[in-house]
């Protein structure tokens, strides 16, 4: 039986390490598009005014993108974004009554991660409206 119990001592202390490394790299990943300044057409598009951005544009801002060819590689940091979200609210949900600080860290987190679509789908548009006039150039 002790055998059983470190295994799955183990295995656990193995998932929240995992956990964590995936939470570190997807904070890396809001951080670094938060240094990116969204173009004025994906602003209106968006209805982004600031760069503080609420959790609760996320899915809105999701449905926008799937809208636009996908050009690049963007598509697997937001699906790991997406599920960083997804983990930020069920903490949210377990953490904010007994830590009110966490509460607002996840806020603002959730606002980061709203933010990150926000720059792909402006990186979108700018592929798209590149492709429209690449073909609007007569061939000669």
């Amino acid at each position: 039986m002790t055998g059983a119990l470190s295994a799955i001592l183990i295995f656990g202390a193995s998932l929240l390490a995992l956990l964590q490394f995936f939470a570190f790299y997807c904070h890396s990943l809001v951080v670094k598009s938060r240094r990116y300044e969204l173009s004025e057409h994906a602003r209106e598009v968006s209805g982004v005014t600031a760069r503080n951005m609420r959790g609760d544009q996320f899915k809105r801002l999701l449905q926008l993108i799937a809208l636009c060819p996908e050009p690049r590689d963007d598509g697997y940091p937001l699906g790991i974004v997406s599920a960083y979200f997804g983990l930020l609210g069920f903490a949210r949900v377990l953490l904010s009554w007994m830590v009110p600080a966490a509460g607002k860290w996840i806020d603002s987190e959730l606002g980061g991660c709203s933010y990150l679509a926000a720059v792909v789908l402006d990186r979108r548009i700018a592929c798209s409206r590149m492709l429209i006039a690449r073909q609007a150039v007569p061939l000669v």
